[in-house]
């Protein structure tokens, strides 16, 4: 078989992979996912209010982590859009950001304050979308290949 053959036959595999219905696996990783960058979004917002009606240092401090926060929202919600468009691109990032958001629930988990449950939410979040993300229907439905399976 040529190499143009085993091209066009991999196409088709990928559109094959892709043509089917979206397994459910899919879109609750791609639904939390969203969750975790709407969430970033939204103490990006707060962290800015902060900082704006804080004082002087307070403002730089809250102002440049509002922002921080913000632009780290990007990588949950462009990965649970390709998620959900079904781009095997989009798994990279989701898993990135998996893993990204379990050393931040063990430091809230650690503190004593009204922070352990927001830790143990992000903690089952975290550990969920991993899961939905390595399954292998999930992995089959974004047309993903382990090593060594070109065929």
């Amino acid at each position: 078989m040529s190499s143009e053959q085993k091209a066009a036959k991999e196409a088709a595999d990928n559109t094959e992979a892709v043509a089917g219905p979206r397994p459910s696996r899919l879109t609750y990783a791609a639904v939390l996912a969203a969750l975790e960058g709407v969430a970033l979004v939204a103490g990006g917002l707060w962290m800015v209010v902060l900082g704006i009606s804080g004082g002087a240092s307070d403002r730089q401090q809250g102002i440049s982590l509002g922002i921080t926060l913000l632009v780290l929202a990007l990588l949950p919600l462009l990965a649970a859009r390709g998620l959900l468009l079904r781009r095997g691109w989009s798994r990279g990032p989701a898993v990135i950001t998996q893993l990204m958001a379990l050393p931040v629930a063990y430091s809230l988990l650690k503190a004593d304050s009204m922070a352990i449950p927001a830790g143990i939410a992000l903690a089952v979040v975290a550990v969920a979308a991993l899961v939905l993300l390595v399954n292998p229907a999930t992995t089959r439905a974004l047309g993903i290949r382990g090593p060594g399976r070109s065929e």
